[in-house]
């Protein structure tokens, strides 16, 4: 029977706020998510094929429904409702409906236990979605298999390296994300002040205020035991020294921005010859 809503309005409806509910929700930076995710365009495609279908069979239904009526009811309801044209044209030509045409003249000759087959064309819809269906199938051959484009692997394997780079990049200026391999060398003396300070604190019981060493080595001269230089150094504070018999990991007490401080300051302490220095131990280090 005839809705409040044509059916086309309700189907476009719910398909658009599908469609912008998604686009909330996934995170597609700045473009939209079924652009950037082509399985977000096949779920509103097929979402939109089960809507089209839903509203089809509800509509059958209705008509099967309102040939069930007695005539008088068909009358009653007639007088109560106001069918639109518009959407009846829709409907027929979206389902191929024939009214000129009776049920005697689409009879085959089948016959299956009483059961009789009509000779219906195939729905509009049906057949404008095979044809839709190989399009797509000769843009994708052409696109994937001819043109070589980049299939879901590839694309997944871009963007996997695209994102180290940018886990590079953010590392480079993140504090708390520092490592070996992204730390640089501070020069600027408020720096080396909050790294003396730093060092003052934690380091000078086992390597003296002045560096010279005690129960640690001295850090002042030109050998290193796990090797010298701003990475090395680093690498030495964040994982500790020797096992059994060297200091312990800092990585847990200093975040990363501090041990750099530190291990510039301790850089900057190279040649400065403090009093009674501890005996050289390791090998000399050169900076590459």
């Amino acid at each position: 029977m005839k809705k409040l809503i044509p059916a086309y309005v309700s189907v476009l409806v719910i398909f658009f706020a599908a469609f912008g509910a998604m686009e909330y929700f996934i995170d597609s930076g700045d473009k939209p998510a079924f652009i950037k995710y082509p399985m977000v365009s096949v779920f509103l495609l097929v979402f939109l094929f089960v809507l089209v279908a839903i509203a089809i069979t509800m509509r059958a239904v209705d008509n099967v429904t309102y040939h069930l009526l007695t005539d008088e009811q068909k009358t009653e309801l007639n007088q109560n409702t106001n069918w639109n044209i518009t959407e009846k044209k829709w409907y027929k030509k979206l389902v191929s409906a024939d009214e000129t045409v009776s049920e005697d003249q689409l009879l085959l000759e089948h016959d299956y236990d009483g059961i009789k087959e009509l000779d219906n064309n195939l729905p509009s819809w049906w057949v404008y979605l095979f044809y839709a269906s190989i399009v797509f199938g000769v843009i994708y051959m052409v696109r994937f298999e001819i043109l070589g484009a980049d299939d879901q692997e590839m694309e997944l394997k871009k963007e996997i390296a695209q994102a180290k780079i940018e886990v590079v990049e953010y590392m480079k200026t993140a504090p708390d994300m520092m490592d070996e391999k992204t730390v640089t060398l501070l020069t600027d003396p408020a720096d080396l002040a909050v790294g003396k300070e730093i060092f003052t604190t934690n380091c000078a019981a086992c390597h003296r205020a002045d560096a010279g060493g005690q129960i640690g080595p001295n850090l002042t001269d030109d050998q290193w035991i796990l090797g010298g230089g701003i990475k090395n150094i680093f690498h030495t504070l964040v994982n500790g020294g020797r096992d059994g018999k060297g200091m312990i990991a800092w990585k847990g007490t200093l975040k990363p921005k501090e041990m750099q401080k530190v291990a510039s300051y301790i850089i900057s302490l190279k040649g400065s010859n403090p009093t009674d220095p501890k005996a050289p131990e390791g090998e000399v280090w050169v900076e590459e």
